[in-house]
C-alpha cells in the first residue's frame, strides 16, 4: 500500500539544514510499517495553490487504486493573498471535493484531515484557530461521505492535556545559538519540530488504523 499526502507546511518533509522543523508527512511512515509515503506536501500551499501551481497533477499521474490519499489543508487557505487565498464555505470546499472525486476516480480511498491547531494561548487558555475551516473539513467530508480524521480537535485534546508550558516542545520555539539554522533562535506556533511532528504522525496513524485503513 501506498499513502499520498497533499497537504501543507505543517505536513512536508524537509531538509536536514532545516532541522528541527519537521512536518507529520516526513515522519508518518514510523507509524506505519511496510507502508510507503509518497510525501507531496509543501510549504506555502493552500487547496487553491497547489492545484494551480500542478502539484496535484504529479499526484494524479502516479496514484492508483487501493492507495489512500490524505487531503489536509487550511493554514494558507485563510491568506489574503489572491493566488492563495480561499472562502472556507465556497472555493475551498469545492477544491477539497476535487482531491475527493480524483482519488476515487483512480480507485483511490481519500481521507480528509482537518489541521493541526496553531498553539495560541491567552492567559493560559488554548485559543481556537484557524477559523472556520476545520469544520469546513468535517462538513465536506460528510456530504462526500468520506473518512475524516479530526487532527484539529484531537491536537487541541494533545495541546490541552500537556499545557503550555510543555507543549512548548512540540513546535519551533527554539533558544538562540541552539540550531545551526537558527542562530537568532525561533518563536513559531504553527510548525512542529520532531517531537511535535511524531506527535501528529501518530494521531494519523491512530486515526488510519481506528478506521480500519490500514
Amino acid at each position: 500500500m501506498r499513502i499520498y499526502i497533499c497537504g501543507d507546511s505543517t505536513a512536508a518533509s524537509y531538509t536536514q539544514e532545516l532541522a528541527p522543523l519537521t512536518g507529520w508527512g516526513q515522519v508518518l511512515g514510523e507509524y506505519l510499517p511496510g507502508v510507503e509515503i509518497m510525501n507531496h506536501a509543501m510549504a506555502g500551499r493552500s487547496t487553491k495553490s497547489f492545484l494551480s501551481e500542478g502539484r496535484f497533477q504529479k499526484v494524479e499521474e502516479e496514484i492508483r487504486e487501493g492507495d489512500l490519499m490524505l487531503i489536509q489543508f487550511s493554514h494558507n487557505d485563510g491568506s489574503d493573498l489572491v493566488w492563495r487565498h480561499t472562502d472556507p464555505w465556497g472555493s475551498f470546499m469545492n477544491h477539497l471535493f476535487i482531491f475527493v472525486d480524483s482519488a476515487r476516480l483512480y480507485g483511490a480511498v481519500p481521507v480528509l484531515l482537518t489541521p493541526i491547531c496553531v498553539r495560541s494561548y491567552q492567559d493560559h487558555v488554548l485559543q481556537e484557530s484557524l477559523g472556520e475551516y476545520p469544520e469546513a473539513v468535517r462538513v465536506a467530508a460528510r456530504i462526500r461521505q468520506v473518512p475524516l480524521i479530526d487532527v484539529y480537535a484531537k491536537s487541541r485534546e494533545m495541546l490541552t492535556e500537556m499545557g503550555e508550558e510543555e507543549s512548548l516542545k512540540l513546535y519551533m520555539q527554539l533558544d538562540p545559538g541552539v540550531w545551526p539554522g537558527y542562530p537568532d533562535g525561533q518563536k513559531d506556533n504553527t510548525h512542529t519540530q520532531l517531537r511535535g511532528a511524531r506527535a501528529y504522525a501518530g494521531l494519523v496513524a491512530d486515526g488510519l488504523k481506528g478506521l480500519k485503513l490500514i
